[in-house]
């Protein structure tokens, strides 16, 4: 038996930091949205876990049995072992959830095999505040860290994306840290295109800052058909959208042209 899994690509359409907590965490409200690709996992009953990578972005796990995957599997109880090949597809340090989309991925393994145990929202929490989210792999508002999910309209299902990295990482850390504590208020209510539209993404200011590539990104899609271009996450991805797949195909051409660097990858939003 044979289990194939996508690991979509998570990307925030809006963030909202509110706080830092004493412990370092930061409090979150987020729209949380996921691209129809990412990377690849196949994964077949052996006797024991193993992992094995390839890929564009393979090279940057530097220890494949101590990265996300490995830790999802360790997590969850099982009778049987799985041997899991991991399609890195995905750059990391990208505010893309890269390896929470990976462990989540695993998580859908698990549940087609045995079930998953009532516990593994808080299992997959210990793993990362958006591993729950990625789970699930459906839009949703995550608030707290972004491990308290409540669900949304979905009026963007099926939108043209385009998402673009300016093929250098940032880690989300010094991101964080570097955030001015500034609470510029909550996420606004509605459906997902009005929360889209109406919010923001507070990392933009401190990622840019030691990222300014991601400038020259966001100028690239803001060149475009799209009706909006914004920073992922903590960064330096940053996505467009669009109304016709037309318009998403015309921009990835044009910044493919313009600048053949960057990493691109075009969807639709599930």
């Amino acid at each position: 038996m044979t289990l194939n899994q996508t690991a979509y690509a998570k990307i925030n359409l809006a963030l909202h930091v509110r706080e830092r907590r004493d412990d370092g965490y930061h409090v979150l409200e987020t729209l949380f949205a996921f691209v129809d690709a990412g990377d690849t996992l196949m994964a077949k009953i052996a006797d024991q876990d193993s992992l094995q990578t390839f890929g564009p972005f393979a090279q940057a796990i530097d220890n494949p049995m101590d990265n996300l995957v490995a830790r999802a599997l360790a997590t969850l109880p099982r009778p049987l072992g799985l041997a899991v090949t991991l399609e890195k597809n995905l750059p990391v340090a990208a505010g893309l959830g890269g390896g929470s989309a990976d462990a989540g991925a695993i998580f859908r393994m698990v549940e087609e095999l045995h079930g998953l145990p009532d516990d593994w929202q808080t299992r997959a929490a210990k793993l990362g505040a958006d591993v729950p989210s990625c789970v699930r792999s459906q839009m949703a508002i995550g608030l707290g860290t972004g491990i308290e999910l409540t669900d949304v309209e979905n009026d963007m299902r099926g939108t043209p994306v385009l998402l673009v990295n300016p093929s250098v990482p940032l880690a989300t850390g010094p991101v964080f840290k570097a955030w001015d504590q500034v609470d510029r208020g909550p996420l606004p209510t509605g459906s997902a295109r009005q929360i889209t539209l109406e919010g923001r993404n507070d990392l933009a200011a401190p990622a840019l800052a030691q990222c300014p590539e991601i400038g020259e990104v966001l100028e690239a899609l803001g060149s475009t058909d799209a009706w909006l271009a914004r920073m992922s996450g903590s960064g330096a991805t940053c996505f467009a959208l669009f109304e016709t797949v037309e318009h998403r195909d015309a921009a990835e051409a044009q910044i493919k042209q313009s600048h053949p660097q960057w990493w691109q990858l075009g969807g639709k939003l599930r």
